[in-house]
């Protein structure tokens, strides 16, 4: 902790250290509650325990304590053994657990599982704390209007909130939902400051000032000031609950390791600096050893806390010690204040702080791009909430495993053809100047071949094999390995193509795939010459050489003469997919807001204005697209930038004809492409803008008319240029 530590760094940990220690006082209490012990055992834990952390823990800014997730499932576990919250039984069973739960830490750490965190999913996690904070928020609801705290999953503490609807209290009301509302409008204007102590410290000046206890609102109990006790546990509890102890120690285990060694790694990557993952759990778990014998819950890693003392510039752990020296000073001096504490207003900090974890925003982006993870999520989720933390996490594991199997047996595959005068094979679908080669089948398979989606496999090969097919080659480079089952299909399948006369090649794939396929027995397919090191061999092999026959796509015949270097082939469609349109557009506007600014007496201005953008340079059928949509922009750009509109439309020319001289110096049939390119675009730009497609039209014809009068051989040139073919007038 003390390695290369400066003077520099001592402000700020002492300044972040005292502010974690304040926002740790609410908390902690509140925490504590829900675990079943008195309010004063949430400061006791956050007190020696962290000081013990602090000394171990190779992370320079993590915040370990009394936190949420560990809490729920300690207070939802007695309770559901019949365990009264804060009686004398509850204080003998949770240092138990919370020995327990220290115990499975450090056979963790002794089995060195600190790679546990990997095979975690987050939306298994995401759902999982969610499902806790809901639970938890639901035990707490009835304390806001001057109930008491409910027990069990969704439906019993739904009963439970109606039940005691005749506790309610109006003030008790205001005072928890305006704490809960003051403390989240906080959060949203400033991270840094410290509402939930503000409003712990006015709830507390309520009492003494206007003595809102004798109007029903219920306060904390009083605390005698001292510091916290070692105590011997009592293990005979063990002999009284030993599977309910055992399981809950374990389930706790995982939580604080998943949580909070996956999100201290995310810190350590975002502030680029490394931690010792199993030095880590080491901490964890000394720390709830010292925790146990002080008679607290189990401790986790606070995400919350950790943020805001990244905020204030936290640099090691010389925090966690000021943090704890802080406590100290409270629980010797400071106690008083607690039983002045009203607990509708402790009761919202607790439930303001709980709605910060859960995790509905990955929810909402798993719902937008990935179904299958979402449904983890609301299984973890649901699991938790209808029944119960242990059961939540089973079916998340049981779902995860689901989910990789699911993605497993329908891995990312395609067909792919080639780009004339291109090296390499492309994705017909993400690639339009793709042409498959006549006569031949090439699927890309990128996963492991196994049982679970060698169907797909085959299936995609039978439906894209037509009469006229002679040739089928997989291109094998994302297949790292194969079972017994697909190797037997490989087989069956190549020896059915070749019955039809169909040559069969697995191609690309690293050496151990041949390994394997000896070994499963398939060995056969490398004796044929079945499997060939490339695609191109497959296609020597099976008599195809360059230039490869090319089939016609949408209509247009392939140039395959073509030399467009890779540097200059159109990228957007590539990069972006179904947003290529999108994208480009964004482009557009950038350009011309470039160009808007610029001085127009350069003739390199559209040059300039292109170089100067967020996605840098692009091949040159995109920047003639590019052109085109400035174009479009025309009358914008001038009036934005107090332009000439005809002086803009020649340099807009000028640049065009630099980009089809240079596509015309690599190869003259490069610019048959061009044209059938623009048409489409202009089609399109007809049919999406006609207002500003009309407008483009325009602008050209009188930029021709000007120019028959000077130069008319241009003005030719340029009536045969914007001839897309669409209608007459263009």
């Amino acid at each position: 902790m003390f390695k290369n530590y400066r003077r520099e760094y001592l402000t700020k940990d002492i300044v972040s250290g005292i502010i974690v220690a304040l926002i740790s006082i609410p908390i902690s209490m509140g925490y504590s509650q829900v675990a079943g012990l008195p309010v004063v055992y949430g400061l006791y834990g956050s007190l020696f325990p962290i000081i013990v952390f602090g000394l171990i823990s190779s992370s320079p800014q993590f915040v370990f304590g009394v936190d949420a997730a560990p809490a729920a499932l300690v207070g939802g576990t007695i309770a559901s053994l019949g365990i009264a919250s804060g009686s004398d039984e509850a204080m003998r069973v949770v240092p138990v657990i919370t020995f327990v739960t220290a115990c499975w830490l450090m056979l963790f750490f002794i089995v060195r599982a600190g790679k546990l965190v990997n095979y975690i999913s987050k939306p298994v996690l995401g759902g999982f704390i969610s499902g806790i904070g809901c639970t938890i928020i639901l035990m707490q609801v009835a304390k806001l209007f001057g109930g008491t705290a409910g027990t069990g999953e969704v439906v019993e503490l739904v009963g439970h909130i109606i039940s005691e609807r005749g506790s309610f209290n109006l003030l008790s009301f205001i005072m928890g939902i305006g704490t809960i509302i003051i403390v989240l409008v906080s959060k949203k204007i400033s991270r840094k400051f410290p509402m939930s102590v503000i409003m712990m410290l006015l709830g507390a000046l309520s009492t003494a000032v206007f003595h809102v206890d004798s109007y029903g609102v219920k306060l904390l109990p009083k605390v005698e000031p001292g510091l916290p006790e070692f105590k011997m546990i009592d293990f005979s509890v063990l002999t009284e609950y030993p599977s309910e102890i055992i399981t809950l120690g374990l389930t706790v285990a995982l939580v604080i390791v998943s949580s909070t060694l996956l999100t201290a790694c995310n810190y350590a990557i975002k502030n680029d600096y490394k931690i010792k993952n199993n030095r880590e759990i080491l901490a964890y778990s000394m720390s709830n050893f010292c925790a146990a014998f002080n008679g607290c819950c189990p401790l986790n890693g606070s995400v919350s806390r950790t943020g805001i003392a990244e905020q204030f510039g936290v640099k090691s752990q010389v925090m966690s010690l000021v943090a704890a020296l802080t406590m100290a000073i409270i629980v010797l001096f400071g106690t008083g204040f607690i039983a002045y504490l009203p607990v509708p207003v402790l009761t919202g900090i607790v439930i303001s702080a709980l709605i910060g974890i859960l995790e509905f925003g990955m929810a909402k982006k798993l719902w937008k791009t990935d179904k299958v993870e979402f449904a983890i999520f609301m299984g973890a989720f649901l699991g938790v909430l209808v029944f119960g933390t242990i059961y939540g996490v089973v079916i998340g594991v049981l779902l995860s495993f689901v989910s990789v199997i699911i993605k497993a047996s329908v891995p990312p595959r395609g067909f792919l053809g080639v780009i004339p005068g291109q090296n390499g094979f492309y994705d017909m679908e993400r690639n339009r100047n793709a042409h498959t080669i006549k006569g031949a089948v090439i699927y890309r398979f990128s996963g492991t071949l196994f049982f679970a989606n060698i169907n797909v496999f085959v299936r995609d090969i039978e439906n894209a094999v037509t009469p006229d097919i002679k040739l089928v080659i997989v291109d094998a480079s994302g297949i790292g390995s194969i079972d017994i089952t697909a190797a037997d299909r490989l087989v069956i399948m190549a020896e059915k193509l070749r019955n039809k006369g169909i040559r069969f090649y697995l191609t690309e794939h690293v050496g151990y795939v041949n390994d394997l396929l000896r070994k499963l027995g398939a060995g056969e397919l490398i004796d044929i010459g079945a499997v060939r090191r490339t695609i191109s061999l497959a296609l020597r092999d099976s008599g195809i050489v360059r230039p490869y026959p090319l089939e016609d796509r949408d209509g247009v015949s392939p140039m395959e003469t073509v030399l467009e270097r890779n540097d200059e082939l159109a990228e957007f469609e590539w990069a972006f997919g179904d947003e290529a349109e999108e994208r480009m557009e964004k482009l557009a506007l950038e350009v011309a807001g470039n160009v808007a600014g610029s001085n127009l007496t350069s003739t390199g201005v559209i040059r300039d204005a292109e170089q100067n953008v967020s996605w840098g340079r692009i091949g040159l059928f995109d920047e003639d697209e590019l052109l085109d949509r400035l174009e479009m922009h025309l009358s914008e750009i001038a009036q934005r930038g107090n332009h000439d509109p005809k002086l803009l439309e020649e340099r807009i020319e000028e640049r065009r004809s630099i980009v089809e001289k240079k596509l015309a110096d690599l190869n003259p049939d490069a610019i048959k492409a061009l044209k059938e390119h623009r048409r489409k675009l202009a089609l399109h730009f007809k049919e999406t803008n006609p207002e500003a497609y009309e407008h483009m039209l325009q602008v050209r014809r009188e930029h021709i008319e000007r120019l028959e009068k000077s130069e008319p051989k241009l003005a030719e040139k340029l009536k045969e240029l914007y001839n897309h073919g669409e209608d007459s007038e263009s």
